[in-house]
């Protein structure tokens, strides 16, 4: 062989190499880049091409996929879509998913790892690749009335099945409809999308897990009995001091009770009576005689400070590091910088009822593959020990006080003994504040536990209280669960 035909040969050779190197890098090492690339429409028309399995509620197929004459196949419905999104979250051609739908994207999918014989079988039969079923835990008729109830208002709901953690209720309003961002005109997506975004409610903020938490006002009065009963110091017959304003250290400025109340003509009263009128300044002392430490504790052991899934992420709750024996005050009575989601207020009542375990809260009920055979179902489990037995019980007695003749009268049930907490929030400066209420029923044998929060005192504005305005909305979720 001469010398131009070696050359040529091994220029040629070297062209090979070159081109068996470029598609191993790109068909093996940029394989998942290429594929997760927004740019990549095969991608699109892969995942849409695959029947992706439906969320269940009740029964009832609350996000489905239906056939269309389109290349991507199958079209995302959701039935009652505003009242579930908070739940479902969307899937969408332009938008990352959210909530339920990008939390068990895997298994609606099909390509979850549990879902492996399913697609075995699928590969030897010839059938269409096709997801499997979510059925959540949520109570239609809790959900419903939960929407209802708060209308058109700012604010969410959440209800616990105390004993399980079963999650019956999660609603954020005001809401949105899913399917104006699964739709397949991306170019009407894109400006559903953008009048969202420009909404001065923030329908795509989940007020009930995520977004921006708020202070938990007078609800937090819980946490600060339960770090003095806990102590063993106290009973709900200790007397307390309740003088009519307390100072601030170092400043002139007074802490005063919701309207100027006076909580006691004596200046003192009993931590129970404290609880049943929410006394701001009996719980102020009361937290700075208990101490820093001892109400951070307490609030890890409701979960403060903790990373949670259900399986969607839930912003942490959050109780502040004080400076001064000032901050400390407005700490204990759920100001200041203590910060909570609406599921960890109703997460604490869950804990009382529940005789002080705390069961870890969740969406999933059961998995089912296209045959509807189980593939997974979750199993109640314990999160921890918020408060002793015997606490929990002293706890329980207050709060069906609360509800029974003292500020959470508006939630009682007929033929029902309800235990609760109110709270009213003071937020942004100017604005009225927020108002809420937890509690849980029947009180001696707990089956929902429930948290409201309504913004800026809702309708009501600043006349707006949590027993005037959240109570009557965590009653009418209470009686769907209970009434069935």
């Amino acid at each position: 062989m001469n010398v131009p035909i070696r050359r040529l040969a091994t220029v040629v050779l070297v062209m090979f190499l070159a081109l068996m190197a470029a598609t191993t890098y790109y068909q093996f090492f940029q394989a998942d880049k290429l594929n997760n690339d927004g740019r990549n429409v095969r991608t699109l028309y892969r995942q849409y091409g695959v029947f992706r399995g439906p969320i269940v509620v009740d029964g009832k197929a609350v996000a489905q996929s239906t056939p269309v004459d389109d290349p991507f196949k199958f079209q995302r419905k959701y039935a009652d879509g505003s009242l579930y999104a908070a739940v479902t979250g969307y899937y969408s051609l332009v938008f990352a998913p959210t909530m339920i739908e990008a939390s068990e994207n895997s298994v609606l999918n099909g390509t979850a790892d549990e879902l492996w014989m399913q697609r075995l079988r699928q590969l030897f039969t010839g059938e269409q690749q096709q997801g499997a079923s979510v059925e959540l835990t949520i109570d239609a008729k809790a959900q419903k009335a939960a929407e209802q109830a708060l209308g058109d208002q700012k604010g969410a709901v959440v209800a616990i099945e105390p004993k399980t953690g079963k999650i019956l209720a999660l609603y954020s309003s005001p809401s949105y409809d899913p399917n104006k961002l699964a739709g397949h005109d991306t170019a009407q997506a894109n400006k559903n999308w953008q009048k969202l975004l420009n909404d001065d409610g923030s329908p795509l903020t989940n007020r009930a897990i995520q977004g921006d938490t708020y202070p938990p006002g007078s609800t937090f009065k819980l946490v600060t009995s339960a770090a003095a009963l806990e102590t063993g110091d106290y009973t709900p017959d200790t007397v307390i001091p309740a003088p009519h304003t307390l100072k601030y250290p170092g400043s002139n400025k007074p802490l005063t009770n919701f309207a100027n109340e006076v909580c006691s003509p004596s200046g003192k009263m009993t931590l129970d009576a404290a609880l049943e009128m929410s006394c701001n300044t009996a719980f102020a002392g009361l937290g700075v005689k208990v101490g820093e430490d001892a109400l951070r504790e307490q609030t890890k052991k409701f979960g403060f400070d903790t990373p949670l899934s259900i399986p969607m992420t839930v912003t942490e709750s959050h109780f502040p590091k004080t400076a001064d024996t000032a901050e400390l005050m407005r700490a204990s009575i759920g100001q200041g910088n203590d910060k909570v989601t609406p599921l960890q207020v109703a997460m604490i009542s869950a804990a009382i009822a529940n005789g002080g375990e705390q069961m870890a809260p969740y969406l999933v009920d059961t998995v089912r593959d296209s045959s509807l055979r189980v593939v997974s179902q979750t199993s109640p489990s314990t999160l921890r020990t918020s408060v002793s037995q015997h606490t929990a019980d002293e706890l329980k007695s207050m709060m069906e006080d609360v509800v029974r003749s003292g500020t959470g009268t508006a939630a009682q049930i007929p033929g029902v003994t309800v235990a609760g907490k109110t709270g009213t929030a003071e937020n942004t400066p100017g604005q009225a504040p927020h108002a809420w209420f937890t509690g849980f029923a029947p009180a001696d044998d707990p089956k929902v536990a429930v948290a409201v929060i309504v913004e800026h005192g809702g309708q009501q504005g600043a006349e707006g209280t949590g027993g005037a305005t959240a109570a009557p909305i965590a009653k009418a979720v209470m009686q769907a669960v209970l009434n069935g």
